[in-house]
């Protein structure tokens, strides 16, 4: 079978697709991930560019010069789907083209693509063949999608409903899978690259690992400055990934370029991040509580699921202090949660399991 994997050439949205990709292509499968912006790892699977043409911030810029209050909105995390509906629709229509090319040279008996990249819905129906629409975020996909095919660039586009979905968010954060969705495990994968030694075994205090999102802009929600101010006043140890301020830091800071979040967080105490669906489930895979910050687009959302499971805390980025690292650390209550959710995802469906639900459309 071949299968062509479709994401928006953001790793936030490709880095969820590779392994069901790596899953299928390990079952024997003729499989392609198109998308851009890939890491230098994803489990050797072929590649495809289809980004060329594609510009989240000149969509964003023209989405909020027509609907100025509804961006203002967006910024906060108060938008809800609509924005990222209008913005990720505008933001298909760069991708149809190339990915058509692809798959007229590809002729794909199935088309995957994640929570906003509907273009992959309406690639499958010019071509004729079924579609599969698989969680890439918190927010359900089945909303996502429609936000996307229902937005003012997608109307006149045939975007059929996927003959699949699958959910991977799991169900004690957001209810239980609808009767015709396929759950799935979200397994964290950072796109690979090496790591120091210190890093892959526990320290002499309790590590916390900060990151910051891959993508720049208003409200990102980079905790890394707050920490560095408050880390001297805490009894452990903090790791810096990717910091975009460093100057004099404390004796208890230590930075590290681009690692494989998957391959570290083990080994950690505690997870302070930006509020992404990724870093959320990254964390919550392996156990630890988190911080994360509320901000644009789906963060805020992302971050109050976490603390309403009593699975981590949101708070600000500039609020952040070395009274909530401290809780963070110490706080029975938000480790015992962190670790049920671990054991729930560890119970969900593999990507392997999924696999022959594909073979079958």
């Amino acid at each position: 079978m071949r299968i062509v994997f479709v994401a928006a050439p953001l790793q936030g949205h490709l880095l969820p697709l590779v392994p069901l990709a790596a899953a299928c292509r390990d079952a024997g499968h003729d499989v392609v991930l198109a998308g851009g912006g890939f890491p230098g790892d994803v489990l050797g699977l072929r590649t495809a560019d289809i980004g060329a043409r594609f510009h989240l911030q000149r969509s964003a810029l023209r989405v909020a010069l027509r609907r100025p209050g509804l961006a203002r909105a967006e910024l906060r995390g108060t938008a809800g789907q609509e924005m990222v509906g209008e913005l990720f629709g505008r933001a298909n229509q760069a991708l149809i083209d190339p990915l058509l090319a692809l798959a007229r040279r590809e002729r794909p008996d199935l088309i995957v693509y994640e929570s906003l990249s509907e273009a992959g819905a309406v690639v499958a129906a010019r071509l004729g063949v079924p579609s599969v629409l698989q969680e890439a975020s918190l927010w359900p996909a089945t909303e996502l999608f429609r936000a996307v095919a229902g937005s003012r660039a997608m109307r006149g586009q045939d975007v059929p409903a996927p003959a699949l979905t699958i959910a991977t968010t799991p169900p004690s954060l957001r209810g239980a899978p609808a009767a015709d969705e396929f759950s799935m495990r979200p397994v964290p994968f950072s796109g690979g690259g090496a790591v120091p030694d210190w890093l892959l075994s526990a320290g002499d205090r309790p590590r916390v690992v900060v990151s910051r999102s891959t993508l720049t802009g208003p409200n990102s929600g980079d905790p890394g400055p707050a920490v560095i101010a408050a880390a001297a006043q805490v009894d452990a140890e903090f790791v810096l990934v990717r910091p975009a301020v460093t100057g004099h830091l404390p004796a208890n800071v230590r930075t590290v370029d681009r690692v494989p979040l998957d391959r570290v967080l083990p080994f950690a105490a505690a997870f302070v991040h930006h509020g992404g669906a990724g870093s959320v489930l990254g964390g919550l895979a392996v156990g630890v509580p988190q911080l994360a910050t509320p901000g644009a687009g789906d963060r805020r959302y992302n971050a109050g699921l976490l603390a309403r499971r009593g699975a981590g805390l949101a708070v600000e980025a500039k609020a952040i202090g070395a009274a909530d690292l401290t809780t963070l650390l110490t706080d029975g209550a938000l480790r015992t949660a962190a670790k049920e959710v671990a054991a729930e995802i560890a119970a969900m469906p593999a990507p392997a399991t999924v696999v022959p639900a594909l073979e079958k459309l």
